[in-house]
């Protein structure tokens, strides 16, 4: 096994960093995030990398504790790489450095790759809002559920309610609710330029169901 890359610095930002400082790794934890995922599914979703690097990256996360292989029962008799618990601890890291990094977006370059589910990590702080104890749920629980979101570029699921708010690549089986938008309106929504409750109103968001959490979406 090669020798782990490190700073040698007692401090425990370079310790961090040592974990995850290199190229693809975080966005590597960004896809599985969103669950299980076969090494096929990460490679198509990680546009640019190379097989070896990836590989590379996976090993040297399950090395540091950050992901795990493990193999499906049958049929399925499939791969699949999953974060433990040290590497679900870095949600709260993703989702500020996508906010760090919103005004980045303001212009889409000819040569960007676009994902549905990118925009996940950005919205989950505006979606937990909604059944957190200062939403709209909060004098019940109705802000609690399973949203889907769809855009042109396809779909994901944020269950909320449930402690962290955890999301799905795909569409939701039987969402409680359904938001459709675009991608311009999802980097409002997550630099904090619009809220969901004015989207709606602005006819940027439409939102479909008839549950408790529809309604508070739509401001009923």
């Amino acid at each position: 096994m090669s020798r782990r890359r490190s700073y040698d610095q007692y401090c425990a930002t370079a310790r961090a960093l040592d974990s995850v400082g290199d190229r693809w790794t975080l966005l590597i934890v960004r896809e599985l995030l969103a669950g299980p995922r076969r090494y096929t599914d990460l490679h198509a979703d990680l546009p640019g990398v190379s097989t070896d690097v990836l590989a590379s990256r996976l090993k040297d996360m399950e090395r540091d504790d950050l992901a795990l292989r493990r193999k499906l029962p049958p049929p399925a008799a499939a791969s699949v790489y999953e974060l433990t618990e040290r590497g679900r601890g870095l949600l709260p890291v993703l989702t500020a450095l996508a906010e760090w990094g919103a005004p980045a977006l303001e212009e889409r370059r000819p040569t960007d790759a676009v994902r549905a589910h990118w925009f996940a990590v950005p919205l989950l702080p505006v979606l937990d809002g909604l059944s957190g104890p200062a939403g709209p749920g909060a004098d019940g629980g109705t802000g609690a559920g399973v949203v889907e979101v769809r855009l042109d570029e396809g779909a994901f699921h944020v269950r909320l309610g449930e402690g962290d708010p955890v999301y799905g690549d795909g569409p939701a089986e039987s969402p409680d609710a359904r938001l459709m938008l675009d991608a311009d309106t999802c980097r409002a929504l997550s630099g904090g330029a619009l809220t969901v409750g004015d989207g709606v109103r602005d006819g940027r968001i439409e939102v479909s169901g008839d549950g408790p959490l529809a309604k508070v979406l739509r401001g009923e």
